[in-house]
Formats: structure tokens, C-alpha cells, sequence
């Protein structure tokens, strides 16, 4: 079985600017700079089979490059315990058509289509069933904001589970190719 998303990979200086944000809160499981992204579908397990059929599926998504940057800090809540700090990304707007294209290419292989709202971001720290005090974190970042990047592809990952959290591979990459 393959554990699979997409995700646009921030490019290195972006990257380090996030790592300038991890600090300061206790119990925060801090995402390496091999785990920052964005992630525009979450798959989940999918056989060899339909690991293929979604890498064929993403090669016919086209959409031109876009520029977006980092805005803002949040947070994530299960069951009223705070569990993921996140950086935002804006604008939303082709970040939003291109999670959708690439929910539609997923769907036309037979997964069902994304049941969560869509929030442009990428995870900075995770946390355990206790949560943390995030809130003189997030007062402290409330005005972060990063330098346009250009986004020109995404990846598809698998993601491999192990003692010290998620080890991410790529797959494949798409590049950007207008519509014709």
C-alpha cells in the first residue's frame, strides 16, 4: 500500500523563513525543512494500482504559474485541543482552482472526492493528545508575512510512518503548462 498527497514544495528560502518561526511553544513537535509544504489533496492508502492511475490522472492537470506568499499564523483544533500551528498562504484564489483540479483527477479514479473544506497552509508544529499553549505564539506571528514565491508545479508524495514522524518522497512532479 501507498500513502500518498500533493503538495507544492516551498522553494529553500521560504523554507528557512518558516524555520525562523519554530520556537517558543512547549510540547511542539516542529516540522523539519523536509516536511514543510503545502498540501493541495491528502490521498490517504491507495494500492500499487491506483497509486498509478492517480500519477497518470495529475499529468493531464494544466494551470499557469501563480504567485502566492505567507500570511498569518493559525491554528488547528480536534475535539477543543489545539494539535497543528500553521503559517497561511494567499492569495487563496489559484491556490483553490488548483486544489480542485487536482480533487477532480483524483475523483475520476475513483477516490471520493475531498470532504474538508479547503485552507491554503503549511504545518509548522503538531502536538500530542494534550495540545499546547499556542496562544502567545500565534499573538507573536499574527502579522508574519513572507515574500511572493512562485508556484510553476506540484508533487505527488508518498509518505512513509516511522517512530520519528513522517518521512516524505516524491513521486512525481508536474510542472505548470497553461490551458491551451
Amino acid at each position: 500500500m501507498h500513502r500518498l498527497f500533493v503538495a507544492i514544495r516551498p522553494p529553500a528560502d521560504q523554507r528557512a523563513a518558516l524555520a525562523t518561526l519554530q520556537a517558543g511553544v512547549e510540547a511542539a513537535r516542529w516540522q523539519d525543512d523536509a516536511q514543510l509544504h503545502l498540501t493541495l489533496r491528502f490521498i490517504g492508502e491507495v494500492d500499487r494500482h491506483r497509486a498509478n492511475d492517480i500519477a497518470d490522472a495529475l499529468s493531464a492537470i494544466r494551470f499557469a504559474p501563480f504567485d502566492v506568499h505567507f500570511d498569518g499564523v493559525g491554528r488547528f483544533e480536534r475535539k477543543s485541543v489545539v494539535d497543528t500551528l500553521w503559517v497561511g498562504v494567499q492569495p487563496r484564489d489559484p491556490l483553490e482552482r488548483l486544489h480542485r483540479k487536482v480533487d477532480r483527477a483524483c475523483v475520476a479514479v475513483g477516490l471520493p472526492p475531498e470532504g474538508r473544506a479547503y485552507l491554503p497552509h503549511v504545518t509548522l508544529a503538531r502536538f500530542g493528545r494534550t495540545g499546547g499553549f499556542v496562544d502567545p505564539f500565534l499573538a507573536r506571528h499574527a502579522g508574519f508575512a513572507g515574500t511572493p514565491f512562485r508556484v510553476d508545479g506540484f508533487t505527488l508524495y508518498q509518505s512513509h510512518l516511522g517512530h520519528a514522524g513522517a518521512l516524505y518522497e516524491a513521486v512525481s512532479h508536474y510542472p505548470a503548462a497553461p490551458s491551451p
